[in-house]
């Protein structure tokens, strides 16, 4: 292929990823026409469709995502290569970009990371937060935050955090008027705040365990989120109950906010880890962002 198509391919996993020309050329800084030309030069070239055009939406053909799957992977290594060989100067630098949740975000990359960043201030960091079980190679991230037992066994893994222990919560307000639960079956009686999961469209279960037994629960309520800090506020203003963990709501439990809710049944995960392809070269920026976030057990005295 010449030389000159490779901005084309570009310009193609834009739009795969984006299911948008208009998103598409906003990234690439050129015009929709522009791009919509580009597409239809490339289509003509191999002499295959490979996006699928309606008024509403753009998916790729099957040929046209066998080619997004492929090349995703492709220029992730030439992307990892050209940022080794950035990297051989005398100060790290290079762009990462990480996928969290709010709470990893909130509670255990920003603290760690800010002293990094102002100790290389050529290393860029861009974090993306959702609770979707995020494609990090399809969607060309650099590294991924999950807990321990999500993650693929392909994918180099680092632990940033103890064991996560999650409970359930609410405003002494809410149970004014309301008995407390004493089983897991009784959380169908009450307003519980929800918790949605962008990558399926439905709603968290609560996974709970009293040492023996283990249930899943599918709550309801008034109130779906998909972040963890508007739930904290929603349980804290009196609106239900939460499922949140630990460690975010204890400060208010001590202060009389928040109680617990049926405290014997609350479980615990293996904890948050950092992760990223067991293929992808180590840049310098890469290995620094590791270690800074790498978990200590000196942390969890």
């Amino acid at each position: 292929m010449a030389r000159e198509g490779y901005g084309d391919f570009q310009a193609f996993l834009a739009i795969a990823r984006e299911r948008s020309f208009t998103r598409a050329a906003s990234q690439l800084g050129v015009s929709q026409s522009a791009l919509s030309h580009t597409i239809r030069t490339l289509e003509a070239r191999l002499g295959v469709r490979l996006l699928t055009r309606t008024t509403r939406s753009v998916t790729p053909t099957e040929a046209g995502e066998q080619l997004f799957q492929k090349l995703s992977l492709l220029f992730a290594e030439v992307d990892a290569e050209i940022a080794e060989v950035v990297e051989l100067g005398d100060m790290p630098r290079g762009s990462l970009r990480i996928s969290a949740t709010d709470y990893a975000a909130n509670a255990v990359l920003w603290p760690r990371l800010k002293d990094l960043l102002n100790q290389y201030p050529d290393i860029k960091i861009e974090i993306t937060t959702d609770y979707g079980l995020t494609d990090i190679v399809a969607e060309r991230y650099d590294l991924g935050v999950r807990l321990g037992d999500q993650i693929a066994q392909d994918m180099i893994a680092v632990r940033i955090g103890p064991d996560l222990r999650m409970a359930m919560v609410a405003s002494p307000d809410y149970f004014k008027e309301r008995s407390m639960p004493e089983s897991p079956s009784d959380l169908g009686q009450h307003n519980c705040i929800n918790l949605r999961l962008p990558t399926h469209g439905g709603c968290y279960p609560w996974e709970l365990t009293d040492g023996g037994s283990e249930v899943q629960v599918r709550v309801n309520g008034q109130l779906t989120f998909n972040g963890t800090y508007p739930m904290l506020n929603a349980a804290i203003d009196g609106c239900g109950i939460a499922y949140l963990p630990e460690d975010l709501v204890r400060e208010h439990v001590t202060a009389g906010r928040l109680v617990w809710v049926l405290e014997q049944w609350f479980p615990t995960f293996p904890g948050l880890h950092i992760y990223y392809p067991s293929r992808r070269q180590s840049s310098r920026a890469l290995s620094l962002v590791v270690e800074a976030l790498r978990f200590s057990k000196d942390e969890d005295s």
